[in-house]
């Protein structure tokens, strides 16, 4: 199977598993580090969640990978916090976070430039607002390569 696919179903089963419950999925990685492949799946809720939440959400999900056996030979299985500096993935997350210190990267240049850190103002017509050098700018989501959420001293 594809790796894309793997991401693909594992996301599905994951919401699946966190649907009726105070968990989102954050995102879902299936890497190649060294020479072992890891499948990464980052949960979070408000306040932040906690070890029996990962390994709630890891058991369920092994026994589905177990079950259908998706993935070629060996790999790894994580399941843990996005952390502080967390990845803004959907339009969601940009209005949730409005207000919070935000580090942008965009696919190509807009105001000069394709690297943004500034306060997060919320998300509106498929723009993510961002208040950078004392003005708020749009910045489309389809042009966002990378968005998180920056440490705030």
């Amino acid at each position: 199977m594809a790796r894309v696919n793997i991401v693909e179903l594992v996301t599905d089963w994951v919401e699946e598993i966190v649907r009726d419950t105070e968990l989102e999925l954050v995102d879902v990685e299936y890497v190649k580090e060294h020479q072992n492949w890891i499948l990464r799946v980052f949960i979070d809720k408000q306040g932040g969640v906690d070890l029996e939440d990962c390994a709630d959400v890891s058991g369920m999900l092994d026994k589905k990978l177990d079950e259908a056996d998706p993935i070629p030979g060996a790999y790894s299985l994580e399941v843990s916090s996005p952390g502080l500096e967390r990845p803004l993935k959907k339009a969601s997350d940009y209005v949730r976070f409005a207000g919070r210190q935000v580090q942008i990267r965009t696919y190509s240049g807009i105001h000069g430039r394709k690297r943004f850190e500034g306060t997060l103002e919320g998300f509106e017509n498929d723009n993510v607002l961002l208040k950078w050098e004392g003005e708020t700018i749009e910045i489309p989501l389809e042009l966002v390569s990378k968005a998180n959420l920056a440490m705030e001293l």
